[in-house]
């Protein structure tokens, strides 16, 4: 009965946040894609985890517990040993899953499906320190750390959903300074959440909080925004590999082909 509990303190907060950045989604993502990111959450993790492994075996210091580390070496133990392999774990699925996805046609998409991997993630993981620590930690976690993940993929989906548009429109040059910022930027919030969490320092603590609270706000007005933006990314220069056609979207009137 107590493992049933702390089961279902694990997975709601991650179900509540899905449903809340799904339901902001004008056209609706079919469920096959949005499960398929989501297992696409759960292998990054399963790969973070294996990396993790690796990494600690060869270099101790990134297992260290971090009430023995100084604040520079915090900093990077947080900033490499953990949001980078596990932010670029995230990217990686997200990318290979939904990039090149033919239901890939607005810009909230990629938010949407952003989200979904990163909830996949906060998923297992939640699980995992919540079935270790009890009600209190799950509780702890519902508030900061599951829709942490999720606001860190929705800036993950939001730049690589802007490199989508720079490629459409032929611009290059957005399009390498978008994919950088689709990994940068949660790095840099996911490391920022847990040097100030971690670092024992009441000033930094108290900053995590103020840093949480930006955060979330920051990534629904975002999330607000975009959900407005019902546009079709468009095609342009194109033709139909169906019939032929030359289009300037992502639907040929003559044969009713869908492009992307």
């Amino acid at each position: 009965m107590a493992s049933s509990i702390l089961l279902l303190v694990s997975v709601l907060p991650v179900f509540i946040v899905g449903y809340y950045i799904y339901n902001k989604d004008r056209n609706k993502e079919p469920l096959s894609i949005i499960s398929k990111l989501f297992v696409g959450g759960v292998l990054s993790c399963i790969v973070t985890l294996v990396i993790s492994v690796v990494l600690f075996s060869i270099v101790p210091f990134f297992e260290a517990d971090s009430e023995s580390l100084d604040l520079i070496e915090l900093l990077f133990q947080v900033f490499i040993g953990v949001a980078l392999i596990e932010e670029s774990s995230k990217w990686i699925f997200l990318y290979l899953f939904s990039y090149n996805d033919k239901e890939f046609d607005e810009l909230y998409d990629m938010i949407v499906y952003g989200a979904f991997v990163a909830l996949g993630f906060a998923c297992i993981e939640n699980i995992m320190y919540v079935m270790e620590g009890g009600i209190a930690t799950g509780i702890l976690r519902a508030i900061c750390a599951v829709p942490g993940h999720a606001f860190d993929g929705v800036f993950m989906g939001y730049y690589l959903g802007l490199a989508k548009l720079s490629e459409i429109n032929n611009r290059q040059d957005l399009k390498s300074k978008n994919m950088a910022l689709s990994l940068i930027v949660p790095i840099f919030l996911h490391g920022v959440y847990d040097y100030c969490a971690l670092s024992g320092r009441t000033t930094l603590v108290l900053s995590f909080f103020v840093f949480v609270i930006a955060l979330y706000i920051h990534a629904i007005k975002r999330i607000n925004i975009t959900a407005q933006v019902t546009k079709k990314l468009r095609y342009k220069n194109t033709f139909c590999p169906v019939c032929g056609r030359k289009v300037d979207s992502d639907y040929c009137p003559m044969c009713g082909n869908k492009n992307g």
